[in-house]
Order: structure tokens, then sequence, then C-alpha cells
């Protein structure tokens, strides 16, 4: 087996020898091992995306590798990364469920589970992962038809018994109850109406808007404002979008709310995340990026050799993640 070595590509992996024989070693000194771990897979910060064999390196790095070794676990329980990486598990639902290995499956459904019980325990964004799991069963539903063609890895009736998990977890998701808080300070509703209307303004989603407005009378009026709405499409569309689909109420003024869902029929909204995976252009390494430690040490995340690494930094939204790995 050949010597793998630090080069200006890689920094090298640390070893340490044990009773049960020699283990990898993070950074910070602590071991990869994890004995609750169900599945013998190291996770990593960042990954090296390479799709094709150079001298040094031979092979290619595929979705469902990445998916193994990115720490996905520890990203959703991260908020600001829970809709990124809810919305990423529900694209590849969507089409790329039969490119991945056995185990890359595996991973999806264990890490699947876990967005599933955060949901019921702190009851965040129940309609995203309702819709991830309502995309997933109409794919399983349609590739389980085709038993004969060997369209998914494993055994079907392996298969059969994740759809039969994915109706139990819908069933619990829809039978969730947020309970009424009790709080004995200020309240949203005690709020000056020019900051409710400013809260109002920094969503970006429009069912939050609805929702918000059916709590309380002044909010469905706030709700109902035609700026608000203006303003909403002006995010998400453009105007040459606007001009194809112009919708006009009967003393001839545009109807934003309308128009707004009338455009989302027919354009993909604009994506906004807390925080998203990113990809360096010099070294073409996907990693999670940490705040804290990229304001008070510098740190940008990987093993950077450019001289200035935040220029060749690139945010990936969840479809340019899976665009990655299409070769």
């Amino acid at each position: 087996m050949p010597f793998l070595g630090k080069d200006w590509r890689s920094p090298g992996w640390t070893w340490t020898k044990t009773e049960h024989g020699w283990k990898r070693i993070v950074l910070c000194g602590e071991d990869l091992e994890d004995n609750n771990r169900e599945m013998d897979l190291k996770e990593d910060k960042w990954i090296y995306v390479q799709k094709g064999s150079t001298k040094e390196r031979h092979g290619y790095c595929t979705l469902g590798e990445a998916l193994n070794r990115l720490d996905f676990s520890s990203a959703i329980q991260d908020l600001r990364r829970f809709n990124y990486v809810a919305k990423l598990f529900q694209l590849i639902a969507r089409s790329q469920l039969t490119s991945l290995s056995g185990a890359a499956q595996k991973n999806y459904f264990n890490i699947l589970e876990k967005i599933v019980r955060k949901v019921l325990e702190d009851h965040y964004n129940p309609r995203l992962v309702k819709e991830l799991l309502q995309d997933l069963s109409t794919t399983l539903n349609s590739l389980t038809v085709h038993v004969g063609r060997c369209v998914l890895v494993g055994n079907v009736n392996i298969w059969l018994c994740r759809l039969e998990t994915i109706v139990k977890w819908q069933q619990q998701l829809n039978n969730l109850q947020i309970p009424k808080q009790m709080c004995n300070g200020m309240s949203f509703s005690d709020l000056p109406l020019h900051m409710q209307n400013k809260i109002l303004y920094k969503l970006s989603d429009a069912y939050d808007i609805i929702n918000l407005g059916q709590a309380t009378p002044t909010l469905h009026i706030l709700s109902e404002n035609r700026t608000l709405w203006k303003k909403l499409c002006h995010f998400h569309f453009s105007d040459k979008q606007f001009c194809r689909n112009l919708v006009l109420t009967k003393s001839d003024n545009v109807d934003w709310k309308l128009m707004y869902f009338t455009l989302q029929k027919h354009y993909p909204m604009k994506e906004q995340y807390g925080d998203t995976l990113h990809f360096c252009k010099h070294c073409s390494i996907l990693f999670w990026q940490d705040r804290h430690l990229a304001l008070i040490f510098k740190d940008c995340g990987h093993p950077c050799t450019a001289n200035n690494p935040d220029s060749c930094l690139m945010p990936i939204s969840p479809q340019h993640f899976i665009d990655l790995f299409k070769f």
C-alpha cells in the first residue's frame, strides 16, 4: 500500500497506536471512534470534491460519499442549518435516491429520523418536513412498483418497511399539537404596530406571513398589506416575470398577493438560509464553516493554501450541492 504523506493539497492525517490497532485522530486530538454510532462512518467538517483521477489522487467523490462524510447529524441541531439540510434531503428524495449507495441510503434514513424527532420535540418548521416526507413517499411508491428492475439497493421488503415508517412519521407530524406558551412578560401582540409591521416585512415565506396573520385581527390586517406582498414579489421574482403574469383587480390595481401565488406556480423562488455549506474554488473542498472560529481565529473552515481564502469561498445552495456530483 503506498504511503500517503502531507503535500500542498492536504494536511495529512494523524494516527495513534492503540491496543486494537491504529486509530485516526482529528486535529483537535479527539478519537473519531464512536461506539454509539450505528454505522462506521467517519464524519468530517470538509471533504475534497474530486471529479477525476490525478497523479496524487485516484477515483472521484460521489453524492453518497459526501452524504456519509459531511456531518449532517450535527448540522440539523443548528437552527441556522436545519432548513438547508431538510431542503437538501427533499431534493435527494425527488431525484437522487437511486444514485446513493446502500450505506448512504441507510445513513440518509438515520439522519431523516433525527430530523423528524427534532421537529416532534422542538416543533420547528413541521411544514417543511411534511413536504420532505410527502416527496419521499411519492418517490418510493413509484420506485417499488418496478421491483423486477432492481432500481433500489437492497431487499424490497426493507423498502416497504421504510415506507411504513414514513407513513408513521407523517401521522405523528399531522397529530402534532404545539402547546400555547404561557408568558407573563411582553408578548408579540404587545409590541407597537410599527414594530409588528417591521417584523412581518422581514419574513420571506408567504405561508409564515399568512399563519402569523391568523393569530390576531390586528396581525391579519397587517398581513394583507399590499406593500408587504409587493415587496415579497420583488424579493423572489424579477420584473420580466411580472410582465408575463400580471394580475389586476377590478379597479386595475395589481393584486400583489394573488400575483405572488401565480408566479410561484411558474418560477422558482429565491432560497434563503441562515447557514450553508461552502465550496473553496482554490482547493475544491466542500465544508461547513464555523462563523465563530472564522471571526475570532480567522479560521476559514478547511486547510486552504490560497493567499486570500475568503475570496475563494462560495456558498452552495442545496441544488448546487447535488450538481457538484453530477459527472
